[in-house]
């Protein structure tokens, strides 16, 4: 899963709320957006006091807050806590983990104390999952530093949720996502496939600490510094060979652990914990209107995005399939003497206004298909966009480009929207066939190319079809009728 996102990148949180946008997930405390820029001048501050002095302890006083936090221990004592705490993943203790380790510490308390507060919100979900799929307790820590226990984290590359899934690999494990829905920030769903995922890595590498970095950079970056290596096998005899993000990514996994662990040694104190409001389930087969919702049933709209954060805007969709959505306690008390009126009123009010920006939105998928789309020579992306009917800012938000640079080769996610007459010509190359003036013709298909025509059909040629319809050049453009045959 090639993320670029450690705990330390930037959180690209949903900022703007109201009807039909993007739902923000609040937090009272700051810090939830505090971006470290300087975390590898911090990172080496840290290795230097390593090496200069190892034999004493270092106390930080904080005058504001009247606190000392013990920092910098002895090497020795951290050693020896880290071989406690292994079980069936390796914890091995070097300056590099007892540099974050000081972060974790001393450097940024803040960012401790708030997944401190945070944990009991998922790590109960975590448990349960990998107990189901006998695997560590410990994986439990990895969603401190993929997403910070943020189910709504989005990173600069748009991974998203707690266990940081990219659309693709999300797609792959089951993890649906549309305009309305997103389920790599259902904390459920996200923490099955999480688990599937990572027992996967395991069974291809037979290693903790390899299986983690395939989790950050994906098993074939892995394979080829494994390559590079002269076929070493474990993660520190391949580290100089791994991406530089990957090479951090496992020694501040042991650290946080360490850190979760240790709490009272590093004088961090019991200041209370996140809480969800109690919650029931609602089966929800029609369209469901959240800020109605809640003002018909006397609940807060902000318990209802945080105990459903998949729902995107403030509203379920009419899909045809049930949706299970969480509701605080009350709103379901109520709902039992007015049930009908209540949920008919919520799948009425902005139906109309949704599903209208839905389809307009740039980068929206809502009522599309995928296709992969692979770059070819002289493509750009106004010719793509061209051919598959769609927008070249469309292009651009589905796959992350942040300028009209593409190269031969990449692959491309489009969604079309398809009639229903397109989608049934699909089937078969003779259905698109007609007979227009003594001639056999083809309705060009969405992502389709001369190439793929030509297999369609025997003793067909790329040269004879550009030959038959006087095309100077190789770009076709779906709905073009082609003549094929006389």
């Amino acid at each position: 899963m090639k993320k670029g996102l450690l705990l330390f990148s930037l959180f690209i949180i949903f900022s703007t709320a109201g009807f039909g946008q993007e739902i923000p997930f609040t937090e009272s405390d700051e810090t939830d957006s505090l971006i470290v820029d300087s975390l590898e001048v911090a990172v080496a501050e840290e290795e230097m006091m390593y090496k200069e002095d190892t034999a004493d302890y270092v106390y930080h006083y904080l005058p504001a807050e009247i606190e000392y936090i013990p920092g910098d221990d002895h090497p020795q004592v951290i050693a020896d806590r880290l071989s406690c705490l292994e079980r069936n993943i390796p914890l091995v203790y070097n300056e590099k983990i007892h540099a974050f380790i000081n972060y974790f510490t001393v450097k940024d308390r803040e960012y401790t104390k708030l997944m401190i507060k945070r944990r009991n919100l998922y790590f109960p979900i975590f448990e349960r999952y990998l107990a189901k799929y006998g695997l560590p307790d410990e994986l439990k820590y990895l969603s401190i530093i993929e997403s910070g226990l943020n189910p709504r984290a989005v990173s600069r590359v748009r991974a998203v949720g707690l266990w940081q899934f990219m659309s693709a690999t999300g797609r792959y494990y089951g993890l649906n996502n549309n305009w309305y829905i997103d389920e790599r920030m259902d904390p459920e769903k996200a923490t099955d496939a999480a688990c599937r995922y990572l027992r996967d890595l395991h069974r291809m590498f037979n290693d903790w600490e390899l299986a983690l970095a395939a989790y950050n950079t994906g098993p074939g970056n892995v394979r080829k510094a494994i390559r590079r290596s002269g076929y070493k096998q474990t993660f520190w005899q391949i580290y100089p060979h791994l991406p530089r993000e990957t090479r951090s990514y496992v020694p501040q996994f042991v650290a946080i652990i360490y850190t979760m662990n240790h709490l009272d040694d590093h004088n961090f104190s019991d200041e209370g914990e996140e809480r969800l409001v109690r919650a029931d389930t609602l089966h929800v087969n029609t369209f469901l209107n959240f800020e109605t919702f809640a003002s018909l049933t006397g609940t807060c709209l902000e318990d209802l995005q945080r105990l459903n954060p998949s729902v995107q805007r403030n509203a379920i969709p009419e899909t045809g399939k049930t949706f299970t959505m969480l509701v605080p306690e009350t709103a379901k008390k109520v709902l039992v003497g007015n049930r009908l009126a209540i949920l008919d009123s919520a799948s009425k009010v902005g139906k109309k206004e949704l599903e209208m920006l839905a389809k307009t939105t740039e980068g929206s998928t809502y009522g599309r298909d995928r296709i992969v789309y692979k770059v070819r020579s002289g493509d750009v992306l106004g010719s793509i966009a061209m051919r598959h009917g769609v927008r070249v800012a469309d292009i651009k938000k589905w796959n992350n480009l942040s300028s009209n640079t593409i190269r031969t080769g990449q692959r491309l996610s489009i969604w079309t929207r398809q009639s229903k007459k397109t989608k049934s010509s699909t089937t078969s190359p003779v259905v698109a066939s007609t007979k227009m003036r003594g001639s056999k013709t083809y309705v060009v298909q969405p992502g389709d190319t001369l190439w793929d025509i030509t297999r369609k059909f025997d003793g067909l040629t790329i040269e004879k079809i550009k030959a038959l319809n006087k095309l100077n050049n190789n770009k076709i453009q779906p709905g073009q009728k082609l003549v094929i045959g006389i």
